[in-house]
């Protein structure tokens, strides 16, 4: 089964997830938690691309386009005057 969402890229193969929990603790976000020994996107809009979850997961259960969503969080900081981007990446 695939989960995917169209608040972003990212892309979880639940059928090729061995349960090996990095991509829960890669993340900055919380994207990720593991049920019955696999992993499941609990908050996909937390997701802001930044890649770390597919650089880590060796199965290639994840896939992300990284970052488009760095990329937005620096353009909307820029464009409200927050002096600080919160993407997860810096």
């Amino acid at each position: 089964m695939f989960n995917s969402y169209l608040e972003n890229t990212l892309v979880l193969d639940a059928q090729l997830c061995t349960g090996c929990t990095l991509c829960v603790t890669v993340c900055p976000h919380q994207v990720f938690a593991i049920t019955d020994h696999k992993a499941r996107i609990i908050n996909p809009t937390n997701c802001m691309e930044c890649g770390a979850c597919q650089v880590n997961c060796a199965a290639g259960a994840i896939t992300v386009t990284s970052g488009v969503g760095c990329a937005s969080a620096m353009i909307n900081a820029a464009l409200t005057g927050k002096k600080e981007v919160a993407c997860g990446c810096c």
